[in-house]
C-alpha cells in the first residue's frame, strides 16, 4: 500500500521509539491519506502515559496544551521552514466504558492498539499506521469499507451506539461529508436506537448539523437523517414536511421541494469576494427551514385547492424555538427566523413592480441578509413552468437592477429619517416621551415613500403631520 506520510508523523514516531513507547497515526488522518484529501491536524495513539510523553510533544512542538488531559490526550503544534502549521494530539490506548445515562466515557487506559481501534465509531475510522516504521493495521475491514464506500461499526452496531449515541449523528454527517452510505445492519441500528440521542447534548448535536450542512453534500445528508428517524428527535419540522398530497396532486411534497431549494440556494452561494462566500451556514439553514410552518398551516379550500396562509411567519416562529433549543449562536437564530419571515416578501413584485417607496422597504427590512433573502427568494422559485420561471427571474433580476439604481442617489442600507430626535423636539416645542418617537417614525415613512428631502421639506412634513395629530 503506497502512500506519502506526513514527515512529522515520522518523526515523532522515531522520538517515541527512542523512548521505547509505541506511537501510532489513528483515525481522520489515516482515512483522509488513504482518500487522498488533505488533513492539517493528525491523531496519535500510544502505549505511553500522558505524563511519561509529555516532554516528548513539549521538546518536539513550538506549542502545547492539555485541555483533554483527563482523557489521556496532550496537543502541541510544530511551525514548518514555509510558514505554515501541523497540530498533533497523542492520546494513550484507550478502553472505555459508559455510563447508560451518559455518552461521557469513564477512561481506562488500554495496553494494545487494536483494542484502542476497536472502541472507534466506524471500520473506516478504525485503521492506524504504526510509526515510524509505517505498518498499516486494519483489523475490522476499514480499507475494504473504504473501498465501497460504507459505514459499518467494528463491534455490533447496537453496543457501540448504545455506548455513544452521538456516533448516529456522526454517521449521517459522514453520508454528507464523505459521500457514503450506512450498512443496513448499522443503519437498522440507528433506527432502532434514536431514542438514545436524548442524552446527547443539544450542543453535540448542533455540531454535527452544522458539519453536515457545510459539506459538500448536504441533501444526502438530510435525507439520511429523516430516513434513519433521527431527524424526529432532532429537527422534527424536516420530516414533518412530508405531506400526503392532495388526491389531484396539485402541490408540491413539501419535503422533496425543501430539498431541491437547499441545492438551489447552495449553486447561488458565492466565491469568497462575493456577498454570499460558501458555504454559507445561514442561507442553508434557512433553505431547511423555510417552509416548517406549512404543515400548521395546510388548509383544503373548496375545488381542492390547498393553501398555507401565514405559514412564512408560524414558521419563523417555529425556526425561532427549534434553533434556540439546539443552542445555536444568537446572531443565527435571529437571522435565519427573518429569513424564513421575509422569503414570501418579494411574491407581490411579479403581479405589479413596486414602487421606489417598496424597494426602499424591502432593502431595509431585509438589511444585511439582503443577498441571502434574494438568493433564497430565487431557489425557492421551483415551478416547472418555464414561462413562470423566467417571469420570476426576470423580475427578480429588475428589482435587484433598482436597488443598484437607488444606491447610487441615496443610501438606501441605512434609511434614517431626515430628522433626527432632537431636532423633533426643537421643532415642535416637546419633551423626550411617546410622541416623539411617533413622530420620527412618521419622519421614517415619509423619508421611504419620498427618498431624501432638504431640511425645509422634512419641517414642513413634520408640522403638516403635528397638526393633523393635535
Amino acid at each position: 500500500m503506497g502512500f506519502e506520510v506526513w514527515p512529522e508523523a515520522i518523526e515523532l514516531g522515531e522520538l517515541f521509539n527512542e523512548h521505547g513507547y509505541e506511537l501510532a497515526l489513528v483515525g481522520g488522518p489515516v482515512r483522509d491519506l488513504l482518500l487522498n484529501r488533505p488533513s492539517h491536524d493528525l491523531d496519535f495513539c500510544t502505549s505511553a502515559r500522558p505524563e511519561e510523553f509529555e516532554p516528548i510533544l513539549r521538546k518536539w512542538g513550538h506549542g502545547f496544551w492539555d485541555m483533554g488531559r483527563k482523557f489521556g490526550t496532550l496537543g502541541a503544534m510544530k511551525r514548518r521552514e514555509d510558514g505554515s502549521e501541523i497540530g498533533v494530539e497523542v492520546t494513550t490506548y484507550r478502553s472505555d466504558t459508559y455510563d447508560p445515562d451518559s455518552r461521557k466515557p469513564e477512561v481506562n487506559y488500554g495496553d494494545s492498539l487494536e483494542g484502542d481501534l476497536s472502541r472507534r465509531d466506524f471500520t473506516v475510522n478504525a485503521m492506524a499506521l504504526r510509526v515510524p516504521q509505517c505498518e498499516f493495521v486494519d483489523p475490522f475491514g476499514g480499507a475494504n469499507d473504504l473501498q465501497k464506500k460504507i459505514l459499518r461499526t467494528p463491534v455490533d452496531p447496537e453496543q457501540s451506539f448504545d455506548d455513544d449515541p452521538l456516533r448516529m449523528m456522526r454517521a449521517v454527517r459522514f453520508v454528507a461529508q464523505l459521500g457514503f452510505r450506512i450498512e443496513p445492519a448499522t443503519a437498522e441500528a440507528i433506527t432502532n436506537m434514536v431514542d438514545r440521542i436524548s442524552i446527547v447534548s443539544a450542543e453535540r448535536v448542533r455540531d454535527e448539523l452544522t458539519k453536515l450542512l457545510l459539506s459538500d453534500n448536504p441533501h444526502a445528508g438530510i435525507e439520511a437523517l429523516v430516513d434513519s428517524g433521527l431527524a424526529d428527535e432532532v429537527l422534527p419540522e424536516i420530516p414533518a414536511l412530508q405531506l400526503e398530497m392532495d388526491e389531484h396532486h396539485r402541490h408540491k411534497d413539501v419535503f422533496q421541494h425543501t430539498l431541491m431549494v437547499l441545492d438551489r440556494a447552495i449553486a447561488l452561494e458565492t466565491g469568497p469576494d462575493g456577498p454570499v462566500p460558501a458555504p454559507d451556514l445561514t442561507l442553508r439553514l434557512a433553505a431547511i427551514m423555510h417552509d416548517v410552518g406549512k404543515p400548521r398551516t395546510r388548509r383544503f379550500e373548496a375545488g381542492g385547492k390547498v393553501s398555507f396562509h401565514h405559514h412564512d411567519y408560524v414558521g419563523a416562529k417555529m425556526t425561532r424555538k427549534r434553533l434556540k433549543a439546539l443552542r445555536f449562536d444568537h446572531h443565527v437564530v435571529e437571522d435565519v427566523t427573518d429569513l424564513v419571515a421575509l422569503h414570501l416578501r418579494f411574491h407581490g413584485y411579479i403581479d405589479e413592480p413596486w414602487t421606489d417607496a417598496a424597494v426602499r422597504r424591502y432593502v431595509r427590512d431585509a438589511g444585511h441578509l439582503y443577498h441571502r433573502l434574494n438568493r433564497l427568494t430565487r431557489a425557492d422559485a421551483t415551478t416547472q413552468n418555464k414561462r413562470k420561471a423566467q417571469m420570476f427571474s426576470d423580475a427578480m433580476d429588475d428589482m435587484e437592477a433598482r436597488v443598484i439604481e437607488l444606491k447610487k442617489r441615496e443610501d438606501i442600507d441605512a434609511i434614517r429619517p431626515d430628522l433626527d430626535g432632537q431636532q423633533i423636539m426643537e421643532i415642535l416645542g416637546l419633551e423626550p416621551g411617546p410622541e416623539v418617537g411617533r413622530a420620527r417614525r412618521h419622519m421614517l415613512d415619509f423619508r421611504l415613500d419620498n427618498g431624501p428631502t432638504d431640511y425645509d421639506a422634512a419641517v414642513a412634513e413634520l408640522k403638516r403631520w403635528y397638526a393633523e395629530e393635535a
